[in-house]
């Protein structure tokens, strides 16, 4: 089979290559699937720069997360088990963990239904409590995490405002319900929150950037506010000042979604029903962007690192 392998740590676009391998043989517990589609998340960046969490032995395939199709030609989503990421035509997974595809979405977008809008739901839900009526501020709402808090949050009955970088995504933005949207580059972010809110504030930020972002998140968080940390897009680890959150009241709240899967799978399976009924009702739908073939792999990852892209890209394998 054809799978993309990185044999030493770097940027994308230079250290995956395209090879020819063996399929992957399941471990105990684990299924071969067949690769549909699959999503790319910034995590496959920081796996080829060993900069995630986990760093799994060289050489290795990135892609944490696809649509697949089971021996017996079940339709699902999955998180394969690296080194056997879903950058390729075959991968393996932990069987307990695959979850079944829904109907409504085709195989792009239910490859990018699982970790970005699971990260939004546990984050919105069971650690910011995000309730109808609040103000939720979204950063990088045009990308592919930012854009599931966008259309969960509207789902949820809250009034969202979406910061993005550019006109571009500022078009992407609004098409996807925010009824504000920030330009950073040429807007005054915290005095539009604020004008937007009545000088309230956000009651509920999500941020997937860190550095500015969260600088200017707690300028702007309304009293008993909650900021939710979901990763570092910008590449810099913002230090809270504490003292700051306990004089304007508000909270700092963190989300490791990957955490659920061995803590509590079964609230990870009711997510992904709630989700499901979500994409069924229209509700939800992953905004997919670009689907690409298997062979111009590295170059779309490459370009997911560089932030230049909007909602989601998939690759989809030849014959697929």
């Amino acid at each position: 089979m054809q799978a993309w392998r990185v044999h030493e740590n770097g940027e994308p676009g230079e250290v995956m290559r395209l090879e020819e391998t063996a399929a992957p043989t399941p471990g105990e517990g684990q299924v071969v699937l067949k690769v549909r589609a699959a999503n790319i998340n910034f995590p496959d960046a920081l796996l080829c720069r060993g900069q995630y969490q986990v760093r799994p032995p060289l050489p290795f395939t990135p892609g944490v997360e696809i649509c697949g199709e089971t021996e017996d030609g079940r339709r699902v989503i999955a998180n394969p088990a690296l080194p056997y990421g879903g950058f390729a035509e075959y991968t393996v997974a932990d069987a307990a963990a695959v979850l079944p595809a829904p109907d409504a979405l085709d195989d792009a977008e239910a490859a990018a239904l699982h970790i970005g809008y699971q990260t939004g739901w546990f984050g919105l839900h069971r650690r910011a409590a995000l309730q109808p009526g609040e103000t939720l501020l979204v950063h990088a709402a045009a990308g592919g995490v930012g854009s599931a808090a966008v259309q969960l949050g509207k789902a949820a009955g809250a009034k969202v405002i979406g910061v993005v970088g550019g006109p571009d995504k500022a078009r992407v933005a609004e098409e996807l319900g925010c009824d504000v949207v920030i330009d950073r580059r040429t807007d005054d972010l915290i005095s539009v929150v604020k004008e937007s809110t009545g000088g309230r504030g956000a009651d509920v930020v999500y941020d997937p950037v860190g550095g500015d972002a969260y600088a200017k998140s707690t300028k702007c968080v309304a009293f008993e506010g909650r900021i939710l940390v979901v990763g570092f897009a910008s590449g810099a680890i913002p230090t809270p000042a504490l003292n700051h959150a306990l004089v304007k009241n508000y909270s700092v709240v963190g989300l490791h979604w990957g955490l659920y899967n061995t803590k509590d799978p079964e609230a990870v399976r009711r997510c992904h029903d709630t989700l499901t009924e979500l994409a069924a009702k229209g509700a939800i739908k992953p905004l997919i962007s670009e689907r690409v073939a298997l062979k111009d792999g590295a170059a779309a990852v490459q370009r997911v690192a560089d932030g230049v892209t909007t909602g989601r890209v998939a690759i989809v394998p030849e014959g697929a």
